[in-house]
């Protein structure tokens, strides 16, 4: 178990080193492809730097807005407060705050920009048809997420990606406006390497930028599973919550693309068909209750 939780932080890190080296290539290729330097880069940064801030501080509001959940008291659920305040206890972290989504679908999701701000929010189907084993499997995986700071990195990942989309869109645009054109007539050959490697970064970049993000997340579902698996000590509760959740045919009616990675399956069941592995936010189940079953 720890070996598979090491392994899952070590793939995070080089796929983010990777991310991190990405961008600073295309920044370079950026000034090279319109001359203007470093300008467009700072541009990105100080943009970057205020998307992090609005969601560092209010993503996980917005979140449990657009998702309909209702907070829950102890004398509401005391079955699922009493869950969360345990497997807190035994994670080491304070409580998050519990909520509940009123859909018959099987979902769960955490959010939250640190251990002593963060919710954890499930569906009333997920109540009504896991047993204790399997709803403390869920819990568990979703107090891992808050552990490991794993809402934290996907806003970074998320702000990464948008830095990749906004020099792409720079580059397109100085293309359009032909400052491009000139500099390539006067540079000679270097010029049009340059126009030809900026045209084909430009188009391609926010789609390798959105894989790399969903590699993140798939990677972090499985650590999540891991480590939920460690706090709960019990495996197969989760593998069985997996099973249930994966047969459940119920589509979460508030769950949008931007909020899809959050839970803890893919609750687009519609799209996720359509979709292969490598455009999908979380990993196979059945290869996610494999891995937890071999723990």
């Amino acid at each position: 178990m720890y070996e598979q939780i090491e392994k899952n932080k070590r793939k995070t890190f080089l796929i983010i080193l990777f991310f991190v080296v990405f961008i600073i290539f295309l920044g370079w290729i950026f000034g090279e492809f319109t001359q203007i330097g470093p300008l467009g880069i700072v541009f990105a940064f100080f943009f970057s730097l205020f998307s992090v801030w609005g969601s560092y501080f209010y993503s996980d509001k917005i979140v449990l807005k657009i998702s309909g959940a209702k907070p829950v008291k102890r004398e509401d659920d005391p079955h699922l407060f009493h869950t969360v305040e345990g497997l807190s206890i035994a994670a080491g972290i304070p409580q998050p705050k519990a909520y509940v989504i009123e859909s018959p679908a099987l979902n769960a999701f955490a959010t939250g920009r640190d251990p002593e701000h963060s919710a954890i929010a499930v569906t009333r189907g997920l109540l009504d048809k896991l047993n204790r084993t399997e709803l403390e499997g869920v819990i568990s995986h979703e107090i891992s997420h808050i552990k490991n700071y794993d809402i934290r990195l996907a806003t970074i990942i998320v702000t990464l990606v948008g830095v990749v989309a906004l020099i792409s869109d720079w580059m397109l645009r100085s293309l359009w406006w032909g400052r491009s054109g000139r500099n390539r007539r006067r540079d000679g050959g270097a010029g049009l390497i340059f126009f030809v490697i900026g045209i084909v970064l430009a188009i391609l970049s926010p789609l390798i930028a959105q894989l790399i993000r969903f590699s993140i997340s798939r990677e972090r579902e499985f650590l999540a599973d891991a480590d939920g698996a460690l706090i709960s000590r019990y495996p197969e509760g989760l593998a069985s919550a997996l099973e249930k959740i994966a047969s459940d045919e119920n589509v979460l009616k508030t769950a949008t693309n931007a909020t899809a990675h959050l839970f803890i399956s893919n609750p687009l069941k519609t799209k996720r068909k359509r979709k292969s592995n490598l455009f999908s936010t979380h990993p196979p189940i059945a290869e996610r209750i494999e891995k937890l079953r071999s723990l």
